[in-house]
């Protein structure tokens, strides 16, 4: 059975570590994002955290759950870092595209911590004002309810996909990276339109726009789609109101 995590109140006042270090949930969360980027998630382990922070590794266990409860934190400080700052417009389209590129770019920039979080649910704070946000942007814009979940859920898992899906190039070795992105210049390019007549019309531009993330085209289009039904919605009920009275 967990043991039952302690309140903050009472973390504070523990004796700080042998080197001085006042022991939070904040930095074993740095401390841990530290080590995925230089060691990835392999590296990340209790024991090796705890020597990092010069503390014994059951100490942890008095701030997270488990190592499981530890990466629901980090993904929760993802998406804190992605939120920092941002403030809305009122123009929904470009706020709900602003709050995607934010957390896309929030989780890329931490490549190892994203393909360990992309795919979870961490029920905190953060992502709680995230999800918060997105739907109260969709329904003040007019949103029914049906649609703004279903806007929601596409938007989301969208951003999330493509950020696991570029986190994971990040991950790969350099030398790896270099060849993916190198195939589309040797390969593709070098095609003979006799046998591949699309790939060779098109592999200047493929090999231009390959190496960069869809997202933001993606991004793009998903808020085409929800705007176009959005005055479609907006026209039908324009049309079905009754006429004004005339004085």
């Amino acid at each position: 059975m967990p043991k039952a995590v302690v309140p903050e109140e009472k973390r504070r006042r523990r004796r700080p570590t042998k080197s001085g270090t006042v022991l939070s949930e904040r930095l074993i969360v740095e401390t841990a994002l530290r080590m995925l980027r230089e060691h990835g998630s392999a590296g990340l382990t209790a024991r090796r955290l705890g020597l990092a922070l010069d503390a014994d590794p059951s100490t942890l266990y008095r701030y997270f759950r488990g190592m499981d409860d530890l990466t629901l934190a980090i993904g929760d400080v993802l998406i804190g870092q992605a939120l920092d700052g941002w403030r809305p417009t009122g123009e929904w389209r470009a706020d709900l595209r602003a709050v995607g590129l934010r957390i896309h770019a929030a989780y890329v920039a931490h490549p190892q911590a994203a393909v360990l979080t992309t795919s979870r649910v961490t029920g905190r704070a953060n992502e709680l004002a995230a999800d918060e946000t997105v739907l109260d942007i969709l329904r003040t814009a007019g949103f029914p309810l049906a649609d703004t979940v279903r806007v929601y859920h596409a938007f989301i898992d969208q951003t999330l996909a493509f950020a696991a899906l570029d986190a994971a190039s990040l991950t790969l070795p350099s030398a790896a990276l270099r060849a993916d992105e190198n195939m589309w210049r040797s390969t593709y390019a070098r095609l003979p339109a006799a046998t591949h007549p699309r790939i060779a019309e098109a592999a200047p531009l493929l090999s231009a726009r390959m190496v960069d993330s869809a997202y933001p085209t993606a991004l793009d289009m998903l808020l085409d789609s929800a705007a176009a039904q959005l005055e479609a919605l907006r026209a039908r009920l324009t049309d079905a109101a009754p006429p004004r009275p005339r004085r």
